[in-house]
């Protein structure tokens, strides 16, 4: 009996003693001490201010490059179209996707120009639209339509060119058009992280 009192006192004396030190009889936590936590925001800190810039480059690179595809897909589609059907087909930016405007922010529209005036009439079928262009990029072009003629030549030379609004060189993209009806997208051939036109000058956005 003796031997059973002193070893429930043990009992209660061990009990007391972790519970004094926030301890439970299977585990004990313990938190972050204030340095600790300073510490960590810091690195936190320093870990945005290196990653952040990265990956905002990245959203406006992946937003001109969607951008530029859809763009030389709409264009191809349209030289296509013309070899494909022996007409003349047009591409213009039009604001109420009836008539052209020489707005190439203004979302593109794909039609056979039956009457070769360049413009689309009533009973000319759109075949190809695309959407507005993001409100962070413009995109520059021709005063007029780009056409091309049954052998897929275009009527005149062309060239759209693609900035982002900061007019940073980096984000920067153009495609060409040429006489004989040759789509080409600028690329960056030097690698310097700034893409060259067709005549392998580098491309600038207007400040």
């Amino acid at each position: 009996m003796p031997r059973l009192n002193k070893q429930l006192l043990l009992a209660r004396e061990y009990h007391s003693r972790h519970a004094e030190q926030g301890c439970s009889h299977k585990t004990c936590q313990k938190g972050l001490t204030l340095l600790e936590m300073m510490i960590t925001l810091s690195i936190i800190a320093i870990v945005m201010t290196v990653v952040a810039p990265n990956v905002q480059s990245i959203l406006i690179k992946n937003k001109i490059v969607a951008e530029i595809n859809e763009l030389s897909a709409v264009v191809q589609f349209a030289r296509n179209t013309a070899i494909d059907e022996q007409t003349t087909s047009v591409v213009c930016p039009s604001v109420n996707f009836t008539e052209c405007t020489n707005n190439w922010d203004d979302p593109k529209i794909v039609f056979i120009d039956e009457n070769g005036n360049l413009q689309r009439d009533a009973d000319e079928e759109i075949l190809v639209a695309t959407s507005q262009l993001f409100s962070v990029n413009n995109l520059t072009g021709p005063n007029g339509p780009i056409s091309f003629n049954d052998t897929g030549a275009a009527i005149t030379a062309s060239t759209l060119q693609l900035c982002h609004n900061s007019n940073a060189e980096e984000y920067a993209r153009a495609i060409t058009i040429s006489l004989q009806g040759r789509v080409k997208m600028s690329r960056d051939s030097n690698r310097d992280n700034v893409h060259e036109n067709d005549a392998g000058i580098d491309l600038s956005c207007p400040g």
